[in-house]
């Protein structure tokens, strides 16, 4: 099977993580919106209907640790690193100098926590465990983002 070999899973794991540096790097360079900030947990949310099949459920606490791994301590560098300013009345995103060093140590990070996993638990378990693990990343940085673009629009808006 697909999953079983894990070989295959380093690959995609890679290539994940090189088209979410390619993706980011495009981000920066266009003024960022509400949609572009939403779209990424909303389009991935769709993922969780892997846990449909009983092969990839995990135990509750399997699912709340990772989700919360994900949330609490991953997102944490991607937040630091995403600046939002605004220029000529249009919100964009800077780069971190340390960008491309943060989402190269999140991959291999999470490489080798799904290697370490992957040995308790079978291979379709393992992939829904990180799933919960990268759906909680994403949704505290884009919730921050959200957040942290309302602010910004809001403060940019002259009083009457």
């Amino acid at each position: 099977m697909l999953f079983d070999n894990p070989l295959i899973v380093l690959a995609t794991s890679i290539v994940g993580a090189l088209a979410v540096l390619a993706w980011r790097i495009r981000e920066t360079s266009r003024p960022i919106s509400v949609r572009a900030i939403l779209i990424p947990p909303l389009g991935m949310s769709t993922g969780l209907g892997m846990f449909v099949m009983p092969e990839f459920r995990v135990p509750w606490t399997w699912a709340l640790a990772a989700f919360a791994a994900g949330a609490l301590a991953l997102a944490v560098p991607l937040i630091r690193s995403s600046k939002l300013y605004l220029v000529d009345g249009a919100l964009m995103m800077q780069r971190s100098r340390a960008f491309l060093a943060i989402l190269l140590g999140l991959a291999a990070i999470r490489i080798a926590l799904r290697n370490y996993v992957g040995e308790i638990l079978p291979p379709r378990e393992t992939a829904g465990v990180f799933f919960l693990l990268a759906f909680g990343m994403i949704v505290r940085w884009r919730a921050w983002m959200y957040l942290r673009y309302r602010a910004i629009a809001r403060a940019a808006v002259p009083a009457a």
